[in-house]
């Protein structure tokens, strides 16, 4: 028996080589007769010593050529195997700013923007360094987020996700929750931990979490950081007060993107606080590298009722046939001037 090992000390590199629910690693098991495991940022490699010298050195193309296009297909590891399939041609995969759909590593999952807002909202957050977004519930402001951190994180454009949410009550007290601190802000956090699962697989989610690559937290935990080669999220940012959105926007260290979004109509602080979210969108305008999105309710792509149950509320004086004719949708992405 012989063994190799391999260094794979990022470990985002992990995703691409081993691909979704581990299909390309089963393969390179199967072809060489091999086992392969992997623990502390090391690919070890057990078998027959030619079997194990073959399969080290298709590992470490693999890895090599994944590190040079931003990720791996079925079909490049299967024609590096010589099973027959045809081989990639080696022109990079990377999206341009103008691409619509979001590349993930889940190659079985993909995800397009579903309107005219979500593709301004897509371009936006690829080509600026901080992009502050506004809309309803169900237009796609998180799960779009989300879905472009994981895409830079396969394409090595980042180091670490970080999705962040004030921990403010809606209505419901905080100490009442039952269990430990972290069981009482899971609530809060759970919805950025949802999206993240749906592209992710859970054991790779898992993978990342307890390797700090994806690190989910309440933003009173940000404060004091400042964070490099990073992809930053904030979530909820309507209920943000102003000293906040400031303590968080500073957080941006070098190579880092930042997205904020919020609903404006939803905000659940006290009585005579001013919005953090509402404060820096008037605030940031004018500023390079900052970009401004409005959606609205013809952007939501939630359930058909979605639509009409917010265009009543945004109009609630509205009749019934008048109410029909409301949600135009309007996309405001002005980087260079001052928002209103």
């Amino acid at each position: 028996m012989s063994e190799a090992n391999i260094n794979l000390s990022d470990p985002a590199a992990v995703l691409s080589l081993f691909g979704p629910q581990d299909q390309y690693l089963k393969l390179i098991r199967k072809h060489f007769g091999v086992a392969i495991t992997h623990r502390d940022g090391k690919l070890k490699i057990v078998g027959e010593a030619d079997a194990v010298r073959h399969a080290t050195s298709l590992m470490e193309s693999l890895h090599q050529r994944a590190q040079q296009s931003g990720g791996l297909t079925r079909q490049e590891v299967e024609g590096a195997l010589g099973n027959g399939a045809v081989s990639a041609d080696g022109q990079s995969t990377s999206p341009t700013e103008t691409s619509s759909e979001v590349h993930l590593p889940h190659q079985q999952r993909k995800i397009k923007p579903r309107s005219e807002g979500q593709a301004h909202y897509v371009s936006s957050i690829r080509r600026s360094d901080l992009t502050l977004c506004r809309g309803p519930a169900g237009c796609g402001k998180t799960y779009l987020a989300v879905a472009l951190a994981v895409e830079a994180l396969k394409l090595r454009k980042i180091r670490k996700i970080v999705l962040v949410r004030p921990a403010v009550e809606a209505g419901e007290s905080l100490g009442f929750l039952p269990g430990d601190l972290q069981a009482k802000l899971n609530p809060y956090l759970r919805p950025l931990l949802d999206a993240l699962n749906e592209m992710l697989d859970y054991d790779q989610v898992k993978y990342l979490m307890e390797h700090d690559v994806i690190e989910v937290i309440p933003l009173a935990y940000m404060r004091g950081r400042t964070l490099n080669e990073a992809f930053i999220i904030l979530d909820e940012a309507q209920n943000t007060t102003s000293a906040q959105m400031k303590m968080f926007l500073t957080r941006m260290g070098d190579d880092s993107k930042i997205v904020v979004s919020g609903d404006v109509t939803q905000v659940d602080l006290p009585g005579g606080t001013t919005s953090g979210l509402r404060h820096a969108w008037h605030r940031l305008g004018g500023l390079r590298g900052v970009s401004f999105v409005t959606l609205k309710a013809k952007d939501i792509v939630r359930h058909r009722l979605v639509q009409d149950i917010v265009q009543r509320y945004e109009s609630p004086s509205a009749t019934p046939d008048v109410a029909g004719k409301i949600g135009i949708s309007q996309v405001e992405d002005r980087e260079q001037n001052s928002p209103d």
